[in-house]
């Protein structure tokens, strides 16, 4: 049985999650995501559970170790949680779930003591060695609250029997065990060459709860690194690198030229 915790999502863009807990109560959540705790509270880091659990998790993009917060005082202890980066934090209640749920890799940021977090596999082989986010995924597996972070806006839509919702692998955020999960690759060659959504969609479908993000994380570095390419110009020398230092700066609104 995992352990019946309260809890309070905080703010807008960027968001952090506050968990009440009893005494002897305890939540768990990846290493680093702590941001403050109470007094009374008691942080312990481990594998949790042996080294082929924290393979595991390493497996799914987690940390190798995961961090058990306990409230070892009297009255209400409390811990908050923050998010990596702007989005939205999902409250996941696993027991009206069905008691388990699949979520995006490095998607997990928090859950009651007695959720466990394990690895499970797109089917398709070939499709998943291009399929970026969707070849590993986690399950989250219990009889509790678990919580997952959503990169931009959350989309949550209940699939009918049937219903079929084809996506970028990246947009997926979490979706029922009920619902058919599968990659296959995008038909063309100018659409896998020149599209610039990748050369493999994820396809679900229904029965089942999904949620979708508008932001993927992988999205959101492929943006900044392409960013810092554009602006460092002072690695370019001689003739061409003046010559791309100036087109660079127009571009990009530097007037000092």
């Amino acid at each position: 049985m995992a352990d019946v915790i309260d809890y309070k999502i905080i703010g807008n863009e960027m968001q952090l999650i506050e968990i009440e807990l009893d005494p002897r109560e305890s939540v768990r959540a990846e290493v680093g995501a702590m941001m403050y705790m109470g007094p009374g509270i008691k942080m312990e880091t481990s594998t949790g559970g042996g080294l082929l659990k924290g393979l595991k998790r390493a497996i799914t993009g987690e940390g190798f170790f995961i961090t058990s917060f306990t409230h070892e005082g009297e009255g209400k202890g409390y811990v908050a949680f923050g998010a990596p980066y702007p989005g939205k934090i999902i409250c996941l209640d696993l027991t009206q779930l069905g008691g388990s749920f699949i979520c995006q890799k490095d998607s997990f940021l928090c859950a009651a003591k007695g959720i466990e977090v394990e690895p499970t596999f797109t089917k398709k082989i070939g499709a998943g060695l291009f399929g970026g986010e969707g070849f590993i995924l986690q399950k989250l597996r219990g009889d509790g609250l678990a919580f997952v972070h959503a990169g931009g806006t959350i989309i949550e839509k209940d699939l009918k029997a049937g219903e079929v919702l084809r996506i970028d692998t990246g947009c997926i955020c979490a979706f029922a065990e009920s619902v058919n999960y599968d990659i296959g690759f995008v038909g063309g060659f100018k659409n896998a060459l020149f599209g610039g959504e990748g050369i493999v969609l994820a396809t679900l479908r229904g029965p089942g709860k999904i949620f979708l993000q508008s932001l993927p994380f992988s999205r959101l570095a492929d943006r900044v690194m392409a960013a810092a390419r554009f602006q460092n110009r002072d690695e370019s020398t001689g003739i061409g690198g003046f010559g791309g230092k100036v087109i660079g700066g127009v571009l990009g609104g530097d007037r000092s030229f």
